[in-house]
């Protein structure tokens, strides 16, 4: 836009002023009026109208630039008689410090050279004369009333296919005008009538009239103004704040002119009779084409963009704007939902009275019954590991932590202390081991993964879990050992944001056996922490749960109450024996209970999808514990397998079955394999979290609980956290599957997301809080983040608490539903909120998933 400005200002520099176009012969003013004709009668274009007149006009441009010797010295002896007004000392001592009329002709010259030698090699297009609507109104209300008088300046812009005539206004002369200029001076805000005379940086001020001298001497003041109005009317149309200097403040961009000092910013006369100039050595220069040179170096100095600021105005504004919530979303309807209890937890005469009391019974009474069976990549079987090997080898490694490990005399482990567990996931009888060698000697288990370089962005943060807990020493196998990085001392290597460690390999050779009369304490469950799993944010953070020793005993209770446990099942588990689900089910509850845990490694499932379902036919296992991902692999490769069966199956546990997606997953997988004995009411998907463990459970078919459910959900509604019914034939509606019934022992309730833990409405979407002594305690040494999420009080509206007892936030969101089963419709960490619309990234992997392939994905899903 400054390239246009500036180009049209040369464009206005070459026009003939109206004492100028005199001197021009007789046939080039009668072309001149011929190209004006023909631009008002639109024959020729703009463009056009002013390439014909430059060519017209350039022979006599030298005339135009230096013309007239005579009105020169007319207008100079005006200016010193302007400049020696009262009011300024420094304009006397200009007038008396004049130099020769030579010497200012020749650097007025030498500029406006300079200045068209720098046109002429841009070699810019000539522009068309646009104006601003904005601007020609404003120009418009501030002419005076019932004048002709104009500056050359305003005639040019203003003209429309004449020329316009310059008469000089005399301030007695024109009452209409005295009274414009009396209004012009009573609506002047002070900050726009700033006045004429404006410091430079040079130190010097520079004078600028804006009327005669007869009329400068009458109406001083009103002059003043008008010349200020006027030159904000004009610095408007450049888009650059009113400046009485004519320059923006801002500029950054300088011009360099060859041999000719830089010209400081001068507002620019009016009348055209008196015009005031002063160049960087102090010399004034006087000339009607000098106030068009400094409006083009004014308007080259000036920045070609705007601020930055300026990009960001609008937006900044509708940031303000305060979202104004939709008249016609759906709102709740339904009345204050009830906390909700599960049954109660059944009394069983003979349930041992802590974890490792179940060990040791099973390890004494039944030491050949089988525990746990690991599998190599290949899908045989490595190791059987019994429980009367369970029992000894936890026995052995107990006894060495405690005793055998020493720095300086002195025990390295105390009961209590925290130790990490680094194993594979390919590698479950020595994870077991270690955990229940840890449970034996009263240390505390923190099982992590197996880092896999030293600067691991995921394992900085399990270091930084390490360094929080004190851990001191990390537990190992022997292979895993020679798989992780060494320094050059051949020693372990420490990883970035990691505690320095002592390393033990678990390994037989390393352990040393018992003394008879050595005995490890067996105790009831208490309080005290008997194992912490580590869990990682969404913002990548790692954190520690601490869970009690009385809270992994209930939990195990109340997962045999529900899933109907029995001695010597067997159980198939693909999950990772370290945490969550693969912990609770086969490490924990499957001694609780001596049953026989069939671990599928990973690596297994990548190489045979099929697997998991292999070993369920082999072993006739009663239950699998599986994810919507495992099933959704073993219908891509279940064509390869024929003759198989899980007629055996009572219970498939879905431990994923609160994500949106696990339906479609469980459907595909129950068409396929219903043929194979696959029956509808062994699937039961189940909702848990790392804070709170399990939360809800499709029970087995043979406990006689209702049938399951399924909710066609508008995602509309959805989004405004309003549960509202729809059918499926509609594209943008979410069916999700209910969970089950709440774990036995617990009270369950649903709050709402923000502020205030308030109980939702029936039909409203919130997230699901349980009170259970089965869940997770807290954060290892972070009280702030434990209050906000194990010790929540529900309120109700009124704000009256709804029990005396603690909550946990599950970060789970979903309703109660019919017949006291619980949908999950997503998760916290998945929330994401646009425009005041609640949305779930959960629903993107469903609509991938529900999408059928070469088929489209459909808007609103």
């Amino acid at each position: 836009m400054a390239e246009r400005t500036s180009t049209g200002l040369l464009t206005m520099m070459l026009e003939p002023t109206p004492a100028v176009a005199m001197t021009l012969p007789a046939e080039v003013r009668e072309k001149l009026a011929e190209l004006e004709l023909e631009l008002s009668e639109g024959d020729i274009t703009q463009k056009g109208y002013e390439k014909k007149r430059g060519k017209l006009l350039a022979p006599y441009i030298p005339q135009i630039q230096g013309v007239d010797p005579s009105l020169q010295i007319d207008n100079r002896i005006q200016a010193s008689s302007q400049a020696v007004l009262p009011g300024s000392k420094h304009n006397k001592s200009r007038a008396a410090n004049t130099r020769d009329e030579r010497f200012r002709s020749d650097l007025h010259t030498e500029a406006v050279q300079a200045a068209l030698a720098k046109y002429k090699e841009r070699k810019m297009p000539m522009p068309s004369k646009r104006r601003s609507v904005l601007v020609q109104s404003s120009v418009e209300a501030c002419t005076p009333p019932d004048t002709s008088s104009a500056s050359e300046d305003e005639g040019s812009l203003r003209r429309q296919g004449r020329l316009a005539t310059s008469t000089p206004f005399q301030g007695h002369g024109h009452p209409a005008v005295e009274h414009w200029f009396n209004r012009v001076i009573q609506g002047s805000s002070t900050s726009s009538s700033a006045s004429s005379t404006s410091s430079h940086p040079g130190g010097r001020s520079v004078t600028t009239t804006n009327t005669t001298a007869h009329a400068a001497l009458n109406a001083n003041a009103a002059a003043t103004a008008l010349a200020d109005l006027m030159a904000h009317t004009q610095l408007d149309n450049h888009s650059a704040p009113p400046d009485v200097t004519g320059l923006s403040e801002r500029s950054s961009l300088h011009v360099e002119r060859p041999q000719v000092a830089s010209v400081r910013g001068v507002s620019r006369s009016y009348n055209h009779h008196t015009s005031v100039m002063e160049t960087a050595d102090g010399v004034p220069v006087n000339s009607r084409v000098s106030n068009k040179i400094q409006q083009l170096l004014n308007t080259l100095k000036r920045p070609k963009r705007p601020p930055l600021r300026e990009f960001f105005v609008d937006d900044f504004e509708e940031l303000l704007d305060v979202q104004q919530p939709d008249p016609n979303q759906p709102k709740p309807e339904g009345q204050q939902m009830s906390p909700l209890e599960g049954e109660p937890l059944g009394v069983v005469t003979n349930w041992p009275p802590s974890l490792p009391a179940a060990l040791q019974r099973w390890g004494t009474t039944q030491p050949k019954s089988p525990c746990l069976t690991a599998l190599d990549n290949a899908g045989k079987p490595v190791y059987t590991l019994t429980y009367g090997k369970l029992w000894t080898r936890s026995q052995k490694l107990a006894y060495t932590l405690l005793n055998k490990l020493s720095t300086r005399n002195e025990p390295l482990l105390m009961p209590g202390d925290r130790v990490a567990l680094v194993f594979p996931n390919n590698d479950p009888v020595m994870f077991m081991v270690a955990f229940y060698g840890c449970l034996l000697a009263e240390l505390v288990p923190v099982p992590i993964e197996v880092p896999l370089t030293r600067k691991d962005a995921g394992s900085q943060q399990i270091g930084f879990l390490l360094g929080s807990c004190g851990v001191t020493l990390a537990l190992t196998t022997d292979a895993c050992q020679k798989g992780l990085p060494k320094a050059q001392t051949g020693e372990v290597a420490t990883f970035k944001g990691w505690p320095r460690l002592l390393w033990f390999v678990t390994d037989g050779k390393h352990v040393v056996k018992p003394p008879k009369d050595w005995h490890p304490p067996i105790r009831e469950a208490s309080n005290d922490i008997a194992y912490i799993e580590y869990k990682t944010s969404k913002e990548g953070s790692t954190m520690g749960i601490t869970v009690s020793h009385s809270a992994m005993l209930a939990h195990c209770h109340a997962l045999t109450q529900a899933c109907g446990y029995t001695e010597a099942e067997t159980i198939t588990n693909v999950l990772d024996f370290k945490r969550e689900a693969g912990l609770w089910h086969g490490v924990l509850t499957s001694v609780m209970n001596r049953m026989h845990v069939i671990s599928i490694p990973y690596s297994l499932m990548k190489v045979n999808p099929l697997s998991w379902i292999q070993k369920v036919h082999t072993y006739k296992a009663r239950v699998a514990v599986v994810k919507s991902r495992d099933m959704h692999w073993s219908l891509l490769a279940q064509r390869d397998q024929r003759d198989i069966s899980l007629s055996s199956l009572r219970m498939l546990i879905v431990a994923d079955g609160a994500n949106p997606w696990s339906i479609s997953s469980c459907d595909a997988f129950l068409n396929v394999f219903q043929a194979r004995g696959l029956r509808p009411e062994v699937i039961c998907p189940c909702a848990s979290s790392s804070e709170a463990m399990t939360v809800a459970i499709r029970r087995p078919p043979e406990m006689g609980v209702p049938p399951p459910g399924k909710a066609v959900l508008s995602m509309g509604g959805l989004s405004h956290s309003v549960i509202r019914v729809d059918t499926e034939e509609k594209l943008s509606v979410l069916t999700v599957q209910d969970v089950g019934q709440v774990m036995p022992g617990a009270l369950v309730c649903v709050v709402r997301v923000e502020g205030m833990p308030y109980l939702c409405q029936t039909d409203e979407v919130g997230e699901i809080c349980v009170s259970s002594g089965s869940t997770g305690v807290a954060y290892y040494g972070l009280p702030g983040m434990t209050k906000n999420i194990f010790e929540t009080i529900p309120v109700t509206s009124s704000g009256i608490p709804i029990t005396d007892r603690p909550f946990t936030r599950t970060s789970l969101l979903g309703f109660v539903g019919p017949d006291s089963l619980v949908f999950i419709v997503g998760k916290m960490e998945g929330l994401m909120v646009v425009s005041g619309r609640r949305h779930n990234a959960d629903d993107v992997v469903a609509t991938a998933l529900a999408v059928e392939p070469m088929k489209f994905v459909y808007r609103g899903r």
